[in-house]
């Protein structure tokens, strides 16, 4: 698939839940989350339905998402699921890390489940390591928890593990060098995101906005120049840099002040009750669960659903054109 400005899609972020055990403030503010009735959600098979679809048009590479996916039941059995389409080479997870640890009913804990069921990739949301910081950024207090996580996920044995930190002055830019070090330490692959404007209006001002590049001259103050590695890529937009004494590699994911973030852009996103979205920061959303629920509607059918939504892609996001959100993330899938 490819639309009309030249992006090649083949990467497929899923969310399977809009519930979450945490409340963090750049996704879902406070408890305002009104949560979908459960008829509302898609269920497993029309998900793995969309993917097989997705496949024959050209979708290698899946992200499962939430909320935090693994408060949904039976999420291992998806996942297993999943790895039967053939044609997908890249599965991944997007988890803030509190349940990898926790034994599923069946035994082994979820990181080893996932890793049994072929997931490829972990990437784990920790923007301080102060327990007091975590607990006012993500209203709850589970860092030993995610900690925990993560050292099971390591211990399971998954490809790449990556930790993604969100940049936010007044509340993190003094744990950067922190950060660095436990990523280090873990042999893990960070990176550090600005903030969007997916949750409320409220959440990104220029008061607790920190800039990528701000961020890079705080660490290089410390760590030496960074090393540009345009060598280095991943399946997103992150732009990576090597630390000159230790040769560790973290990398910087600017939506907001990288111009050309969107150039290499190859992502479709799926809402857990049946949106399509062609891009984050537009507000285009198409109806897919409306076509999965009609009898009469062939996968032929959601394969042309599948190529009409690409054919409405942006250009670019909307993020720097006073974009008001109109929903919060936990609601469009991390």
């Amino acid at each position: 698939m490819e639309d009309r400005f030249g992006h090649r899609i083949s990467y497929l972020r899923v969310s399977i839940t809009d519930r979450c055990n945490e409340r963090c403030q750049y996704c879902m503010p406070l408890e305002e989350q009104e949560w979908l009735d459960r008829e509302d959600i898609l269920t497993y098979e029309e998900i793995l339905r969309v993917i097989r679809v997705g496949t024959s048009l050209g979708i290698r590479k899946v992200r499962i998402t939430g909320g935090e996916p693994l408060t949904r039941r039976n999420v291992t059995w998806f996942f297993e699921e999943l790895q039967k389409i053939e044609a997908i080479t890249d599965t991944g997870i997007s988890t803030n890390g509190t349940l990898l640890a926790r034994p599923t009913r069946e035994g082994p804990s979820y990181a080893e489940k996932l890793s049994a069921a072929g997931v490829r990739t972990v990437n784990v949301s920790l923007d301080t390591l102060d327990r007091k910081q975590y607990a006012e950024t993500t209203g709850r207090d589970l860092l030993p928890d995610a900690i925990a996580g993560i050292d099971a996920a390591r211990e399971a044995g998954f490809e790449k593990i990556k930790i993604n930190s969100v940049l936010m002055r007044h509340r993190n830019e003094h744990e950067l060098w922190d950060l660095i070090e436990f990523a280090r330490e873990r042999d893990l692959l960070l990176r550090f995101i600005e903030l969007m404007p997916v949750s409320t209006t409220q959440v990104l001002t220029e008061e607790n906005f920190l800039p990528s590049g701000e961020a890079r001259k705080l660490i290089e103050f410390r760590l030496g120049k960074l090393i540009p590695r345009p060598d280095i890529r991943t399946n997103g937009p992150a732009s990576y840099f090597e630390i000159p004494k230790t040769g560790q590699i973290i990398g910087f994911i600017g939506a907001m002040t990288n111009l050309h973030f969107c150039e290499t852009c190859n992502k479709l996103r799926l809402t857990c009750e049946g949106k399509l979205r062609p891009c984050l920061g537009s507000h285009l959303e198409f109806d897919m669960r409306e076509v999965l629920r009609n009898p009469e509607m062939s996968d032929e059918d959601i394969a042309k659903f599948f190529l009409h939504v690409v054919d409405r892609k942006p250009e670019m996001h909307e993020f720097r054109d006073n974009y008001q959100p109109g929903r919060k993330m936990i609601a469009i899938g991390g």
